[in-house]
């Protein structure tokens, strides 16, 4: 249980889903963590259920400039950073002919340029060794409709885990990602979608899912902490696909 011990994290999206269950996990290992999300009821819940040993900062993961607040937070704290779990996302599904863009730029925006910058940033403030890991999904792999755009962006940060790994092992910084496939968490009730049509969509999804139901957000938080730890010192660049063999 004591996996992190000694290490500092920050999660960005920490207060709800896969990103707050990560949270209880490197807790619950021995790390210090600093968690952000944007909306002040789930920031103050999140700050509520961690307790004293996380520091929940409010940060706009679209921001470059924020992003520069958020690593000078990070320095401010903790002096240096071993962890970054890059996990703020936004999802938006639609046909490609309904995409506009400012919609488009959006989730760019928050999936891909806030976390570039972010690292960047953050530069100067990460140890040394220290661990990436990014926030991808299935849908990078798999032509499903609907998430043209969404699977674009999580396609980049999947590039990105392979560029940056060969940019910044000779500093010690491993960079690796995750991959998961439909998850139990709030996310989906975000889609905008009625009762009736969110039961649908749900029940269509499953449907696709060979091991028959949806992925846990422990089951993606046991790899994160896999990847962040040091008992993954030898795994650079590489994918954890944790999809119930949706991809297959």
């Amino acid at each position: 249980m004591d996996r992190l011990k000694g290490k500092c994290a920050l999660i960005t999206g920490g207060t709800t889903g896969i990103g707050l269950e990560t949270a209880h996990a490197f807790l619950r290992e021995g790390a210090r963590i600093a968690i952000t999300g944007q909306n002040p009821a789930t920031l103050e819940s999140a700050r509520k259920e961690l307790g004293a040993g996380a520091l929940v900062l409010p940060s706009d993961a679209s921001d470059p400039a924020d992003q520069q607040k958020l690593a000078e937070a990070v320095r401010d704290a903790f002096g240096k950073l071993d962890i970054l779990f890059a996990n703020a996302g936004v999802v938006e599904l639609k046909p490609v002919g309904q995409w506009n863009e400012a919609a488009f730029d959006r989730s760019f925006a928050v999936n891909v340029k806030g976390p570039f910058f972010l690292i960047q940033s953050l530069l100067p403030v990460f140890a040394n060794p220290a661990s990436i890991v990014l926030n991808a999904s299935v849908n990078a792999h798999v032509g499903m409709p609907n998430t043209s755009v969404y699977g674009a962006t999580k396609a980049a940060l999947l590039s990105l885990t392979r560029t940056l790994s060969g940019e910044l092992i000779s500093r010690g910084i491993r960079v690796n990602a995750v991959s998961p496939g439909p998850i139990e968490t709030p996310l989906y009730s975000k889609l905008g979608l009625s009762p009736a049509d969110l039961k649908t969509v749900a029940a269509s999804i499953q449907s696709q899912v060979p091991a028959g139901r949806f992925g846990k957000p422990s089951e993606i938080a046991q790899a994160i902490v896999f990847l962040a730890s040091d008992e993954s010192a030898f795994t650079v660049g590489s994918e954890i696909l944790i999809d119930g063999g949706l991809s297959l």
